[in-house]
């Protein structure tokens, strides 16, 4: 696999021009061989491309630029209104609306290498053929980093397009993409958390050959609009983000890192995502067992939320003692057992 290099996290400046690495904090961090300059990243469908951005700050100062689901064809999406609010969050509904592959190579990709950031590129298809031939069409690109299979998205119009709720589909997506891409760059696979068991369907990514999990992506949800007394969503249901499925994030990274520590699953990088608004709310994902984290919704109320997490992060974990990120992975279940030794019966 090649590695792309971030650019140096004690050099990287946002807006206000301090270093995300100042006082000596180590944020470097990987996935796969993938290496980042540290471990705060966009979210997929939140940023498109990141040339929105990129009029704020340096986009090569972020851990990278997650696109937005690509497809073969371009696609309209589902009817408006396809986004509502809620007191913790937001629903959306935009059903995989995009350009097409073909113009993300003319156009998006090109900017990116321009604008020296670390590209992952999301991909979605109709079927595992489809995910396929993205994926090993994007990994002979120049500046594709990572390939981010997004076999989650719960805000479709056909429902049976959600292939990580069941083991078996998901694993045969995964595999198709693995094949495809032959190494040349670490497979992510994006997990759902509408499912019963989230360790199966992580266990049947990694054994298909995912190099990595990005969890979670969004859970179904619906709104009633009680002025109009019907559905707020054109279609009916729509994926809810933000801080209320910030736990349930957590607990799915939580459960899946474990099982890795009990061996009961393939020790792979875990990016965690979901509702992540501060440093502190990135803390839990990497405490929980994320090598890194997602920032999507918040950047809708505050676009340079990527960059300031990033620097929040890394004082609240230097703060706490750590002198490196990669350190902080996971730590909490270390934390966990040596404070039940401590309780235990003498």
């Amino acid at each position: 696999m090649t590695a792309v290099a971030g650019r140096d996290p004690g050099a990287a400046s946002g807006p206000d021009g301090a270093g995300r690495g100042s006082g000596g904090f180590d944020a470097v961090t990987g996935v796969g061989a993938l290496r980042l300059a540290n471990p705060v990243l966009t979210a997929s469908g939140c940023a498109a491309a990141g040339r929105e951005l990129g009029a704020l700050y340096d986009v090569a100062a972020l851990g990278a630029v997650v696109t937005k689901s690509i497809l073969r064809a371009p696609r309209s999406g589902r009817p408006t209104p396809r986004m509502a609010e809620t007191p913790s969050g937001m629903l959306n509904s935009i059903g995989l609306q995009g350009p097409g592959i073909e113009a993300f190579l003319a156009k998006d990709l090109p900017w990116l290498r321009d604008a020296g950031a670390t590209v992952i590129v999301s991909v979605a298809g109709n079927d595992a053929t489809e995910f396929a031939e993205l994926a090993g069409r994007l990994a002979a690109e120049p500046g594709v980093g990572a390939i981010e299979v997004n076999i989650s998205c719960p805000n479709v119009a056909n429902r049976g397009l959600v292939f990580a709720c069941d083991p078996v589909s998901s694993a045969e997506v995964v595999r198709g993409v693995a094949g495809a891409v032959a190494g040349r760059v670490p497979v992510l696979a994006k997990l759902s958390p509408d499912v019963t068991d989230v360790v199966a369907v992580a266990r049947a990514a990694l054994d298909a050959g995912a190099d990595g999990l990005a969890m979670i992506n969004t859970t179904l949800g619906m709104v009633i609009d009680t002025d109009t007394l019907r559905p707020a969503l054109a279609g009916i249901t729509g994926g809810l983000s933000g801080p209320a499925i910030r736990p349930i994030a957590v607990r799915c990274v939580w459960q899946v890192h474990a099982a890795m520590r009990a061996g009961a699953l393939r020790p792979a990088p875990i990016v965690g995502i979901g509702g992540v608004r501060t440093g502190r709310d990135a803390a839990e994902l990497v405490l929980a067992g994320a090598c890194a984290v997602q920032v999507g919704t918040a950047t809708f109320h505050d676009p340079q939320a990527p960059w300031r997490v990033g620097r929040e992060l890394a004082d609240l974990l230097a703060a706490r003692g750590f002198d490196r990120f990669t350190d902080a992975v996971g730590h909490a279940h270390e934390a966990l057992a040596r404070h039940l030794e401590q309780e235990a019966p003498r």
